[in-house]
């Protein structure tokens, strides 16, 4: 009886990693579990199981957990071999200002472009474009307001750079560090619009 059980969970273990190494995406657990057909909370289960594995063990890949999905991904202490493989594209270089934007989107999301400059107090076009491109911001909708301005809001590479599964574990942010950030805006924007000497 406990064999047929230790079995059955093994088999279980090895359709949950043929999904998500075919994916190579995020797959939502309860997807996860009507491909299975059983409940949401024993595939929870099985995968934290796998999780643990997967980090006990010396192995190249691990399951990491964002949202209410689960993704399987290259640990990071293999990366270097990696790129010698495969034609992998460079990290990206945050600056402060991408930074800033970010995080706007991070904790006020939903959030238009425009609600995005009144916090910054300068323009964010080119910051949210580049956020775009590196996928840690997208469109998630439009404001029911005039104009129907575009929403943008956080992606799941997001939640995988920064190492959380969901926005809600993001630290706080305390008055006093949105008040450096509108003073560093300030002061951005008086650099920008500095007078040129001859």
């Amino acid at each position: 009886m406990v064999a047929d059980m230790e079995q059955n969970i093994k088999k279980i273990e090895g359709q949950i990693e043929a999904v998500l190494f075919s994916v190579g995406e995020a797959v939502d657990r309860q997807q996860l579990a009507q491909a299975l057909e059983i409940d949401v909370d024993t595939v929870v289960k099985i995968v934290h199981n796998m999780m643990d594995k997967y980090d006990k063990a010396d192995r190249g890949v691990r399951i990491v957990e964002l949202e209410n999905s689960f993704q399987m991904c290259t640990k990071a202490d293999y990366y270097d071999t990696l790129i010698k493989v495969i034609n992998v594209p460079k990290k990206h270089v945050l600056t402060d200002v991408l930074l800033e934007t970010l995080s706007i989107v991070a904790y006020k999301q939903p959030v238009t472009r425009q609600e995005i400059e009144a916090i910054r107090g300068v323009s964010c076009m080119h910051a949210v474009n580049k956020l775009v491109e590196y996928n840690l911001i997208q469109e998630v909708g439009r404001l029911e307001a005039v104009g129907r301005p575009i929403l943008f809001g956080t992606t799941d590479d997001f939640l995988r750079s920064f190492g959380v599964q969901s926005t809600d574990d993001l630290p706080v942010i305390t008055p006093d560090k949105i008040e450096d950030f509108k003073q560093q805006a300030m002061e951005e924007a008086q650099l920008s619009f500095a007078p040129v000497k001859d």
